[in-house]
């Protein structure tokens, strides 16, 4: 069992309906109750909900939770937990003063990337399945190269010098998206003993197949990856925008660019569904929006619900997507129907 719930995050004091907590995360800048479990892995992330007043009882967080028991521990600056089949951990790096060579992003990517697998290992954990990746200034220039492609190289260098692949069915489900300024790189990460399926777009270049305009090393991250649970398998769809091809569409449209998102989640549900002999479909899935500009969100939404309904669960975010010409990015998670 692996379930996914949005709820505000005073809840997490209380264990949820099924099972225990293994991971979670909050956002926005409430004050946390002090009820949460001391071994609970917590991911604080830096950017403003849109959805919820960001108090210490409306604050929202996206919490997952499996059958138990489950351990959990430290790595270093990693806190994580597990149970047999699952483990969730969370890191934060600092950027400081990097040698000669690195930026002061690439060598925090690299740190938290080695930090991850080492912890994963350490439990027996080898699949990393899904990663959330949030940068500070993420499409600012430093250094003379933009923060998302500083951080492109951190990562891909840890994913390397880990002996993993970099392009293929065993790279996980990814995105990459903005934090305050100033904020230290967070990621947090689900991990399993099962390998998960890659999917990818045929509407889209494979994001670790991108060409070299994008940056000196591509994006380490699959369109989407299926977990396999002991019931239905869980599919996990990577942050995802108004990209076909390789190519941002409708620049300055957000409502254009949430519709061509949604038919890329739609091209993902059809590759998914006959490789894996299961059936997902959109008003089924939980989503976390991420949105540039606030203003924006009103004509998001309503182009979000005509395409999944009223009761399909929606975090709503304000942040920067990796490309200052997008303006929406949508990611997706979801068990498979019975």
């Amino acid at each position: 069992m692996l379930q996914l719930h949005h709820l505000p995050c005073a809840a997490l004091g209380a264990p949820p309906p099924a099972g225990q907590w293994l991971g979670a995360a909050c956002f926005g800048a409430a004050e946390m109750p002090g009820a949460l479990p001391a071994d609970l892995p917590f991911a604080r992330v830096q950017v403003q909900p849109l959805m919820a007043a960001p108090t210490s009882l409306q604050a929202p967080c996206e919490a997952w939770a499996v059958a138990g028991p489950v351990r959990a521990g430290r790595h270093g600056a990693l806190q994580w937990r597990c149970n047999d089949a699952w483990w969730f951990g969370v890191i934060q790096v600092d950027e400081a003063a990097a040698p000669d060579g690195l930026t002061a992003l690439q060598q925090a990517a690299q740190r938290a990337y080695a930090l991850l697998f080492e912890a994963m290992a350490a439990q027996g954990f080898e699949h990393l399945v899904r990663v959330w990746n949030h940068v500070a200034d993420i499409t600012a220039e430093r250094d003379g190269l933009e923060r998302y492609r500083q951080f492109n190289i951190g990562r891909q260098d840890a994913f390397l010098a880990h002996g993993r692949s970099v392009a293929g069915a065993s790279v996980p489900a990814a995105s990459a998206l903005g934090a305050r300024p100033g904020a230290p790189l967070l990621l947090y990460a689900l991990a399993a003993r099962r390998p998960p399926r890659a999917i990818e777009n045929p509407r889209q270049v494979s994001a670790y197949h991108y060409p070299s305009d994008y940056g000196p090393r591509s994006p380490t991250f699959s369109r989407a990856a299926v977990a396999h649970t002991e019931t239905q398998p869980v599919l996990f769809i990577s942050g995802t925008a108004s990209v076909v091809g390789h190519r941002s569409l409708h620049e300055g449209d957000a409502v254009a660019q949430t519709q061509e998102t949604l038919r890329n989640l739609q091209a993902v549900l059809d590759q998914a569904g006959p490789m894996e002999a299961a059936r997902w479909e959109l008003p089924q899935l939980h989503y976390k929006v991420y949105v540039r500009h606030a203003a924006d969100w009103p004509q998001i939404h309503a182009e979000l619900r005509r395409a999944v309904g009223a009761r399909a669960p929606v975090l709503a975010l304000q942040a920067d997507v990796c490309r200052s010409d997008l303006l929406v990015e949508i990611e997706a998670a979801g068990a498979a129907a019975a």
